[in-house]
């Protein structure tokens, strides 16, 4: 599995924190819904009984009552024939909320809508007829279209006609009085598709007052009829302006109050808006906005576990009663959810509490709420940042990959190196090591190639020495020629057998190391002991020691440091003339001792440098021919098991090997 995909499902693990969030808000919701309703059903009992004492003296409208319901207007409509300003108009639709007859449908013949602003009734009134014959006044009793207003109160019934030759203004008349008038009740009389409309003005009638509505219309059998019950008379009923207002000071923010008849008629409707509105779109930011967003979805995740909600129409001139539960939540046609009580009232009545859950704690716009869809926001933005970060440092081994595989060839030789990076970081660190290991590795390469070479050609001589011997000593004739060419053999293998000693000495060095003790020793001493001792043993050069009598403490191997020396004393005495000066310093350089060897003698080539420390190099002639260059490699290996560093460079007529120690 890659980094990426392993770093993906340790993420996963992190949505355990808004899951268990989650668990929790679910468990105080339902709590805090427990709650809420046992202290709604509290309010509505003492609402009840408030709601019974002021009811008092107001006739109970028995199941099966036939009603005409007349809705509140806060502003008198129009009197134009049109209801497009009466309560319940849908303009998109054009439909009005007409109060059919009991039984009907929306195609009954007629229908109607009452409203009053406690002073007068209105009316809207509409009759379904394919040909409306209007009131001919030169022939009134021919038969024609009209609409009779029958009114009874305290027992006593009166009635008024309606008619008309046209369109227009209307007066209602007194039956039995000969074109007299009831001004009264004014209106408007429109003709619609397939039929009539009226809209009329009316004083409102007493309390207890009954009002039938009854269209006539001429037809083959006699005279066509349709609209209320006449006997007996449907009751009129309205909401209670003063229940309305004492009822809505015990209100809390977010709660609705309905009371309703037996037969489900509203008297009272109160609503209390909610002191937390949601704020505006335009108003938020884009953090604020994206919070928004998951708080909704937390929301909509915590209604999908609650119980689900009863769908009501809270705009409805009547509700059953025994449709509404006694408890639970019900969803308005808004689409919002609220939590409901019912309670009984005197002579059979039922109130009706809502409260918004956006009141409760229970992530339905609380902080509660938007600490979830915060921490899960951030647990969803901290994957995305985790995700995008491995990707990024899987790029960057891959990239590692390549370039370490770019480096070397199929058959296994440097034939790059890596790019630098300026990362800090361990996979930067890691990089320039591999990019160090790849520089070594290709120097190591270069040394084993020119290591070969150079064997080779130190081989190459001695061999053909040895075979070329061979060849003519056998035709040789003399025993002198014999001889030398028995010497030349012996020389070239005697040179065969230097070239074998000198790199197992190289290689017994090196496994010494791991048998070598180190110990902390006092390396101005041992130095100058050892300068002593060379001058007395040759006479012909100067050689002396320039450096402090103490205070340079190493950690090594004293044995290794004199091997060290030896090595670079003796490469001095071979450049150096008879009677030069051989010179061993010593220095402390901070946190380092710099040992140094002195010759006077010819410069070091400038396009040799470091190779002057590979095994078999030398710049010996002469006398000296045959050496294989084995001794500064022997320095650089003892500088280099101690942690230091050894270089060589032209000084004063002459040559200086400088050794840097760590010191103590």
């Amino acid at each position: 599995m890659s980094l990426k995909r392993q770093l993906f499902v340790a993420s996963l693990l992190m949505l355990l924190i808004p899951w268990a969030g989650l668990q929790f808000v679910l468990e105080l919701d339902e709590a805090l819904r427990k709650q809420a309703t046992e202290q709604l059903q509290e309010q509505a009992r003492r609402m009840a009984q408030t709601a019974g004492d002021l009811l008092i003296g107001n006739d109970v409208v028995e199941s099966g009552t036939p009603v005409i319901y007349a809705e509140p207007l806060e502003q008198s409509p129009r009197l134009d024939g049109y209801g497009d300003d009466w309560p319940g108009y849908d303009e998109e639709l054009s439909r009005q909320h007409w109060q059919p007859l009991p039984g009907g449908s929306e195609s009954a013949a007629l229908r109607w809508q009452a409203a009053t602003d406690q002073r007068f009734l209105y009316l809207l009134i509409r009759v379904q007829r394919p040909d409306v014959v209007y009131f001919d006044p030169g022939s009134p009793e021919q038969p024609h279209d009209r609409l009779r207003l029958i009114r009874e109160m305290d027992g006593e019934s009166s009635e008024r006609l309606i008619r008309t030759p046209a369109p227009g203004g209307i007066h209602a008349l007194i039956p039995g009085r000969q074109a007299e008038r009831d001004f009264r009740i004014t209106g408007r009389w429109e003709t619609v598709e397939q039929g009539y409309q009226l809209e009329l003005k009316l004083p409102l009638p007493a309390r207890g007052s009954r009002l039938g509505l009854v269209a006539e219309w001429p037809a083959e059998a006699g005279t066509g009829r349709a609209g209320t019950s006449e006997a007996p008379l449907p009751v009129l009923v309205k909401r209670l302006p003063t229940i309305e207002r004492t009822l809505s000071d015990q209100l809390a923010s977010g709660q609705q109050l309905r009371i309703l008849e037996p037969d489900g008629w509203v008297i009272a409707r109160q609503a209390l808006a909610s002191q937390h509105p949601r704020p505006e779109f335009d108003a938020l930011s884009a953090v604020q906005v994206v919070e928004q967003i998951a708080l909704n979805g937390l929301r909509a995740l915590v209604r999908f576990y609650q119980p689900d909600p009863l769908p009501i129409d809270d705009t409805a001139i009547r509700s059953a009663p025994h449709t509404l539960p006694d408890e639970g939540l019900v969803r308005h046609r808004n689409g919002d959810t609220l939590l409901m009580v019912t309670q009984p009232v005197f002579n059979g009545r039922t109130l009706v509490l809502e409260q918004s859950l956006d009141q409760l704690l229970a992530l339905s716009g609380n902080t509660l709420g938007s600490v979830i869809a915060r921490s899960t926001l951030l647990v969803v933005a901290l994957m995305l940042i985790l995700l995008g970060y491995v990707s990024w440092l899987s790029w960057r081994i891959t990239r590692l990959q390549r370039a370490v595989g770019a480096s070397v060839d199929d058959d296994g030789r440097i034939v790059g190196s890596l790019p630098d990076t300026r990362a800090r970081d361990e996979l930067g660190q890691l990089q320039q090591h591999f990019g160090q290991m790849v520089t070594r590795l290709r120097g190591y390469n270069d040394y084993l190639e020119s290591f070969s070479r150079r064997l080779s050609h130190e081989l190459k001589t001695p061999v053909a020495v040895v075979r070329s011997s061979l060849d003519n000593l056998r035709h040789a004739e003399s025993e002198t020629e014999r001889s030398n060419y028995i010497d030349r053999a012996a020389s070239a293998t005697e040179r065969l057998s230097q070239i074998l000693n000198g790199m197992s000495e190289a290689a017994r060095l090196e496994q010494s190391f791991d048998h070598a003790e180190k110990e902390t020793f006092e390396l101005a001493g041992v130095i100058d002991q050892t300068t002593h001792a060379y001058q007395q043993l040759d006479a012909d050069h100067r050689i002396r020691y320039r450096g402090p009598a103490g205070g340079c403490t190493m950690h090594g191997s004293p044995e290794l440091i004199v091997q060290l020396l030896d090595k670079l004393v003796d490469n001095a005495r071979d450049f150096t003339a008879s009677g030069g000066l051989i010179e061993v310093r010593l220095a402390h350089r901070g946190k380092s001792l710099e040992l140094g060897v002195f010759n006077q003698g010819p410069p070091l080539p400038r396009q040799l440098g470091s190779d002057i420390f590979s095994p078999f190099v030398s710049l010996r002639d002469g006398a000296h021919e045959g050496h294989l260059g084995q001794g500064l490699l022997i320095v650089k290996l003892i500088a280099e098991h101690h942690g230091g560093a050894v270089t060589a460079s032209n000084h004063n007529d002459g040559v200086l090997f400088t050794v840097t120690l760590p010191a103590v």
